[in-house]
């Protein structure tokens, strides 16, 4: 990701929770099921985001580091949150609100097992964790 200055959500929160621990402050990884475009019949992936505790403020926050783009705009805030995918529950996309402390094997291994980029998405991204 670093060379290449680029990396999907899965690659993001990874790099996103080395950093902040390295610097010692508490992240986990957090998941949604969104789906891939605009309905449900463009198929479902996970997509990845983090959790950061703030200990000045005594509680997690989520934040999603995938980068904001036309459509997409994910905010960090601490009176509200603002994720770059709101869940639409009528499309059977899922908030996933636990906050784990390694990131999901299978998007791990998504990332491993692939290196063409865009084949990856379209036909092997995890649909749930």
């Amino acid at each position: 990701m670093l060379i290449f200055q680029e990396g999907i959500c899965y690659a993001k929160s990874n790099l996103f929770a080395a950093l902040l621990r390295a610097i010692k402050i508490p992240v986990g990884f957090c998941y949604q099921k969104i789906t891939l475009g605009d309905t449900p019949e463009t198929g479902y992936c996970v997509h990845a985001l983090n959790g950061v505790y703030l200990s000045d403020y005594g509680r997690w926050i989520r934040l999603d580091t995938r980068g904001n783009k036309e459509g997409v705009n994910a905010q960090f805030s601490l009176e509200y949150e603002q994720l770059a995918f709101p869940i639409r529950s009528y499309y059977d996309e899922k908030d996933y609100p636990t906050i784990y402390t390694k990131p999901n094997k299978r998007t791990m291994d998504t990332l491993s097992n692939n290196t063409n980029c865009l084949d990856m998405y379209k036909n092997n991204l995890p649909t749930d964790i």
